[in-house]
């Protein structure tokens, strides 16, 4: 069963979004043949109306709703930025129906076509075409414009052709409330893919932004440490030049203080860097709860352990939910995670990370981060298992013995 529906749980909610929308609109090709085609070629129109011409505008009824469904696939790959738009194609798709609902009209007007057919024809190509155009406009004013047009130039032919004042309006208000309709659906959807696609790019860029923000705080960092050291281990290396060549002996001294400075900036370079690979467990708990939850996740996070862990035991699984959290919020399409921390007295210390919506082949080549991670536990005896687990669901499980451990309380 998983192979039959990995197609779908695979892909991301805006790719489920874009293919529910393409299908919907291909569909639609069966409702206009069906609904406005068969009844072209029924029994009553049949009667009063020859068969070749019946069975030839039946064939260009379908082949115009195939026109209007392949506009609407163009019109969708501009939405999502793969092609450019559709100009052409639409102002094509716009110009063959007039001339279709123009042919139907006259053919209405001669008496090959009965007249209780002849309003579904052109109000059905009418209103399928204008939601094809709407979905190749950005603005809502022009949106708006489409389906009147059409009525205006349905009441301008008739009128043209002689038929009745009442079937003039009739149509016209017919064309005019489809067309609305057809606008309103088409325009929303294009406008519900648009956003789901912004929102996953907001997303990726959350991710990298944070990426972004911690190479800042640890430049940042060591800009603030080192900038005022080299600039007194240059000033005094000067100074001792200067006091060389003059030979005095205070040069020894300035070039000793050189020393202690460098000295002390190596040690102060190795803080930084301790802080920037160091984790501590508490806070990556509450900050991987807080950032799942402002994307909409539901986040929980359960503690169950009464002992405090060892420095480098927190570091090494507080980098494990760091690059958890961080490919929840890259991979899949999760809406729930479960972050577990559990160490019984006498047990082993076990960190699992759960989310749905995980796809059950992963989208690339495996990355770099869970090697880093089993690298960490590796010098803690620990060790990292992750993969799919059924169901949609990803899970990732950190495990350090218990004699890595000390009995001290935790609090997370």
């Amino acid at each position: 069963m998983s192979k039959l529906t990995g197609w779908w749980r695979n892909r991301s909610s805006a790719a489920k979004v874009e293919l529910y929308t393409r299908c919907s609109f291909h569909f639609f090709i069966l409702i206009e043949v069906m609904s406005f085609g068969l009844p072209l070629v029924g029994s009553a129109a049949m009667r009063t109306s020859s068969r070749p011409v019946s069975v030839a505008f039946f064939l260009a009824l379908a082949a115009h709703s195939v026109l209007v469904a392949f506009l609407s696939s163009r019109a969708l790959d501009w939405l999502v930025g793969g092609r450019g738009r559709p100009v052409r194609l639409a102002v094509a798709t716009a110009v063959l129906t007039a001339v279709a609902c123009l042919a139907a009209l006259v053919l209405r007007k001669t008496g090959h076509i009965d007249a209780s057919v002849t309003p579904s024809l052109v109000i059905g190509m009418s209103c399928f075409a204008t939601g094809s155009v709407v979905l190749c406009l950005r603005r809502v004013r022009r949106m708006w414009c489409v389906a009147p047009s059409a009525a205006a130039g349905t009441a301008a032919a008739m009128v043209a052709l002689g038929l009745p004042l009442g079937e003039v309006v009739g149509y016209a208000f017919g064309v005019l409330l489809s067309g609305l309709f057809m606008s309103l659906a088409y325009g929303f959807s294009g406008w519900l893919l648009n956003t789901v696609y912004e929102l996953d790019r907001a997303r990726e860029l959350q991710a990298q932004l944070a990426v972004a923000e911690e190479r800042l705080r640890f430049g940042r960092d060591l800009h603030d440490v080192m900038g005022r050291n080299l600039a007194v281990i240059a000033l005094k290396s000067e100074l001792a030049v200067q006091l060389a060549r003059r030979e005095r002996p205070e040069a020894v001294d300035q070039m000793i203080e050189v020393q202690r400075i460098a000295r002390e900036s190596q040690r102060e370079v190795r803080d930084v860097v301790r802080g920037y690979r160091e984790a501590d467990l508490t806070v990556e708990l509450e900050g991987a709860r807080g950032v799942l939850s402002a994307a909409g996740m539901d986040c929980r996070v359960e503690v169950e352990t009464g002992r405090e862990l060892r420095p480098e035991v927190q570091s090494a699984l507080g980098w494990v939910v760091r690059e958890a959290t961080t490919n929840v919020l890259r991979h899949g399409d999760a809406r729930s995670c479960v972050i577990r921390l559990t160490a019984p007295d006498d047990g082993a210390l076990t960190l699992v990370v759960e989310n749905d919506g995980a796809p059950d082949v992963p989208a690339g080549p495996p990355g770099s981060g869970l090697a880093g991670l089993r690298e960490r536990l590796s010098v803690l005896d620990g060790t990292l298992e992750a993969g799919p687990v059924g169901g949609g669901r990803f899970r990732l499980r950190a495990r350090i013995p218990g004699g890595q451990l000390r009995g001290l309380e935790v609090r997370a």
